[in-house]
């Protein structure tokens, strides 16, 4: 006995092709939304660069990276700058580089899943931080009474890094097999050896990304230092204990200023950080790259 053949519904068909047309068209419209979208934000950051490139690369010569900003006149240049700014990054990288990755650790490897996740959101709150919440903190704790320095500035930088590198450090930790933690251990290994000398080189790549992003966004910032290191004299100095001049806020004050020369000299200035920052993301980019080429060989 044969069955009875099935008979399709004409509407049924007609709903479905006018539903499937309309999943395509929105898929389009989404899809143009994207592609316009990804063009403005190119298109905003060729225009900023641009004009930077067109206004500050004129004063761009060998002296202005190896003279001072002088007192009066045009001639000078941001050597003091460049090197207040170094010795600053520098000084915020020794305090917050070791408690990031220390933080960590112990998230990733001691802490409980309760634990762990109460401190992940306390870090990204306190990466959320204003930067010139940060500085007005910095200000009321050491500023007041003490005066300025360049040590408390770099522990302004210190808190707005310290986040950054302890999220990325803890992210990339948790990327590591287990299989190494196992084998370690069960080879008797303790606990902080594995972490030490198996974990640690494993996850070297990832830290140095984040390291790297941290600097190239703390480089940048201009409030914090505002309030902590900010009337300093325009000489080169090493003195760490006195306030040193740096590239964001020279920027700051060249804007400021009525002379054409110095407006000159802050897009030049302007110019330069924005070379370093793009030099700090790719260095970031090739960490990350090469880590992930190794974890994807493992």
């Amino acid at each position: 006995m044969s069955a009875a053949p099935t008979t399709v519904d004409p509407y049924d068909i007609t709903v479905r092709s006018n539903g499937l047309r309309r999943r395509r068209i929105v898929e389009k419209i989404f899809g143009v939304l994207a592609i316009l979208s990804a063009l403005l934000a190119c298109g905003i950051l060729v225009l900023v660069l641009g004009t930077v490139l067109h206004k500050g690369f004129s004063a761009l010569n060998l002296s202005f990276f190896t003279k001072a900003r002088p007192l009066y006149g045009e001639e000078g240049g941001i050597a003091d700058a460049l090197v207040g700014s170094a010795i600053i990054v520098g000084l915020a990288m020794l305090m917050a580089i070791p408690v990031a990755v220390l933080v960590a650790i112990y998230m990733s490897e001691y802490a409980g899943p309760r634990t762990s996740r109460g401190l992940r959101i306390v870090l990204d709150v306190l990466n959320g931080v204003p930067a010139i919440v940060v500085g007005i903190f910095v200000f009321g704790l050491l500023v007041v009474g003490h005066g300025q320095s360049a040590i408390y500035g770099a522990f302004a930088l210190a808190i707005l890094m310290l986040p950054m590198v302890s999220r990325a450090t803890q992210e990339i930790l948790e990327v590591v097999p287990q299989s190494l933690r196992h084998a370690s251990l069960a080879l008797g290994v303790t606990k902080w050896r594995t972490t030490w000398n198996i974990i640690l080189p494993a996850a070297i790549g990832g830290i140095l990304t984040g390291v790297v992003i941290a600097v190239a966004r703390v480089a940048g910032e201009t409030a914090p230092l505002l309030f902590t290191s900010s009337i300093a004299a325009n000489q080169i100095s090493t003195n760490v204990s006195e306030a040193l001049p740096t590239l964001p806020v020279t920027i700051f004050v060249f804007s400021e200023s009525p002379d054409p020369g110095e407006q000159a000299a802050a897009w030049a200035a302007a110019l330069v950080l924005i070379a370093f920052v793009l030099v700090m993301n790719i260095l970031a980019k090739l960490f990350a790259g090469r880590k992930r080429r190794q974890l994807e060989g493992s």
